[in-house]
């Protein structure tokens, strides 16, 4: 009876002693002080289709991108827990099994033979940046593994593994060492590539493939054996595995549309991930492309180009500067939001203005001749006037001196509020535009131009650009439907040089004054692109043209945007497609004001088909009707500027056919052809 009420005691006795141990030991894990669990990963801006085109380091440099767990191969995770821990899912936090047989080949080798640490152990290390050998800090690894256990799921504990798993170097987590020795996302692995992400982290810096291909190897190899022991592969595939190559150098991370990413980044530092509009392969071609055409340009000059969905207004690409990282040429600074100076890339918005206003039609005759307002005296690019001409043909041939004129009749407070209008910013010295505005004497970023491009690709319709998913904004009409289409119709026929492929592409090129800025704009039936070439700084690049340098990258941009530009589209109903003498009498002239027909000047001699031999001091000329002072043209160049008299003595060139022309003080117009023999 003692014996058995001794026996008692000493169970009851064991009993407490394993209670007060198992509440000391619950204590001693409860009151264990949690590092931080928040994760500080890399700020990533993606395309369109979620791939990565950008991604930032953490604040301590190093590259740690978010994951989760059903987004890496299942392959990866299956030999991950085969090699590391094997019971992972069934342990609280610490494996006895792993302790005791890792604890006994220490004392019988009288070495670290094989670790105990489970993947929650290893967790706590990470988290807290711990030593792996002492046992004091292996005693505070089991302390915190079990009091993450439980404070945290299986599935939460294999996500802070996958995030701070080094990979070499200052990569942590399996999708930065995946990115970096794969250049690709984890979600597909193969089972070498696989087995050396989960080997790298045991030893990152002396298992590096790069620098230490022998380990990284023998490595690899010994995870995938564990693997095969374990059944997560079978023997073909380790074969297989094992004649894998080794990456031999670390790529480098994303780095498409670095203006861009800056942009988002600074507008919201705190948001993680920012996804955009970017299609990543045209992004990628075209800054390729943009880089080749520095080849053409001076060391310190740069070039620029966006490429927008038409409809949408959704920017497809973005390049800033082809060279980001050159000093010489400023390539940080982002070329699609400066605003510089539009050349003659507004000119068709004067058109478009007078066609919706119906001041003007394109079969409108203007006349190109010299002018002066208020002592602003326009010139055109060469110096020359062609005198009578279309509306269609001055705008063609980028003429100054009808714009102006167009100009002058809009009133440039009306340019600028139709650049309001469709969302462009647009400034100019002291907030007070003049007609020069229309020749490029205001401020315009290229992302700016595109947008109002897009608008009249879109028949007059604005559309707001937007490199990030967003609501569409209520659409302003900027012109009607059908100046907006006789506006396309008018640039795709423009003469161009013979280099230029002869697509149904609208396009319209510029060149600011000293040649600071050359450009291009242009659209067909699906998207807008704008192109800039100059120096950041502003200073001038001497024989830089719009038609030489931009032109050329705009063509290559829409052939590689499929395969060539699409079919703009067919006039809108109730466009009026006439030619001159079936305008209503208003659009006939612009300029002249509305009275009867036989007031207008009428060439009297020489009549129109005559065949003359000159006489000496030259032709004479006699002009009926008009109102003074006239101005006389052959063959579109002034040869009599003012005159005051009806009959003239004209220096003409032959022998050959000329167009002899006529204009008079309202801008009314009469031609002859003749020959002169």
């Amino acid at each position: 009876m003692r014996r058995r009420r001794r026996a008692a005691l000493a169970g009851v006795a064991a009993l407490a002693l394993a209670l007060v141990a198992w509440l000391g030991v619950e204590r001693w894990v409860a009151t264990a002080e949690l590092p931080p669990l928040a994760l500080e990963t890399s700020v990533e801006v993606l395309a369109r289709d979620g791939s990565l085109l950008r991604a930032f380091t953490v604040a301590d440099g190093r590259w740690r991108l978010a994951v989760a767990p059903d987004r890496v191969d299942a392959g990866y995770l299956a030999m991950l827990i085969a090699y590391e821990d094997q019971r992972f899912f069934d342990h609280g936090g610490v494996d006895p099994l792993a302790l005791a047989r890792a604890s006994w080949q220490a004392l019988r080798h009288g070495r670290v033979v094989s670790g105990g640490s489970t993947l929650t152990m290893q967790v706590a290390r990470l988290l807290e940046d711990g030593s792996t050998g002492a046992w004091r800090g292996k005693l505070r690894q089991v302390r915190l593994a079990l009091a993450l256990e439980r404070a945290l799921s299986k599935h939460e504990i294999l996500a802070l593994y996958l995030h701070h798993a080094p990979m070499g170097g200052n990569l942590e987590g399996v999708r930065a060492g995946s990115l970096a020795w794969f250049g690709k996302e984890p979600e597909r692995l193969t089972e070498a590539e696989t087995a050396l992400l989960v080997a790298l982290p045991q030893a990152p810096a002396l298992r590096s493939p790069d620098l230490h291909p022998e380990a990284a190897r023998a490595a690899r190899d010994r995870v995938l054996a564990r693997a095969e022991a374990a059944g997560v592969i079978d023997a073909d595939a380790v074969r297989a595995a094992r004649l894998e190559p080794l990456p031999n150098a670390r790529r480098a991370f994303p780095s498409l549309a670095p203006h861009l990413a800056d942009r988002l980044r600074a507008a919201d530092p705190d948001r993680r991930v920012h996804h955009t509009t970017l299609d990543a392969s045209l992004q990628s071609t075209f800054e390729a492309l943009a880089a080749d055409a520095l080849l053409g340009l001076p060391p310190q000059a740069t070039l620029a180009l966006l490429v927008a969905d038409a409809d949408s207004g959704a920017i497809l690409a973005s390049v800033g500067s082809a060279d980001y990282a050159s000093h010489a040429r400023r390539g940080f600074v982002d070329m699609t939001q400066a605003l510089r100076s539009p050349g003659s890339t507004l000119k068709p918005l004067v058109y478009g203005l007078a066609f919706s206003d119906a001041l003007a039609h394109p079969e409108t005759m203007m006349v190109d001749r010299p002018a002066s307002y208020a002592g602003y005296a326009p010139r055109n690019f060469d110096h020359a006037f062609r005198g009578p001409v279309s509306a269609r043909e001055a705008l063609q041939a980028s003429l100054n001196l009808p714009v102006v004129e167009l100009t002058h009749a809009l009133g440039p407070a009306r340019l600028m509020a139709a650049l309001r209008q469709v969302g462009v910013e647009a400034a100019v010295p002291g907030d007070a535009p003049g007609l020069a505005v229309s020749l490029g004497g205001v401020g315009v970023s290229l992302e700016g131009l595109v947008q109002l491009y897009a608008a009249i690709a879109r028949g007059g319709e604005a559309v707001a650009l937007s490199a990030v998913d967003a609501t569409p904004a209520p659409r302003a009409r900027l012109m009607t439907p059908a100046a907006a289409w006789h506006l396309g119709d008018i640039l795709a026929a423009a003469p161009r040089p013979g280099r230029l492929p002869d697509w149904p592409l609208a396009f319209k090129t510029g060149t600011s004054h000293g040649h600071r800025d050359a450009l291009a704009l242009g659209f067909d039936g699906k998207h807008v692109v704008g192109v800039w070439a100059g120096r950041a700084d502003g200073a001038p690049v001497p024989g830089m043209y719009g038609v030489e340098v931009a032109a050329p990258v705009l063509f290559e941009v829409f052939a590689r945007l499929g395969d060539g530009p699409v079919a703009l589209p067919p006039a809108p109903p109730g466009t009026l497609q006439a030619t001159n003498a079936r305008l209503p009498p208003p659009l006939r002239q612009f300029g002249a004001r509305l009275v009867d027909a036989d007031e207008a000047p009428r060439v009297a001699f020489p009549p129109d088909g005559a065949s003359l031999v000159p006489l000496t001091g030259g032709v004479v000329a006699r002009v009926e009707r008009g109102l003074a002072p006239f101005t006389w043209f052959a063959n579109d160049a002034p040869v009599l500027l003012g005159s005051f008299e009806r009959e003239a003595r004209l220096s003409l060139d032959g022998p050959g056919f000329v167009t002899l022309a006529v204009v008079d003080a309202e801008g009314r117009a009469a031609r002859v052809r003749i020959e002169l023999r």
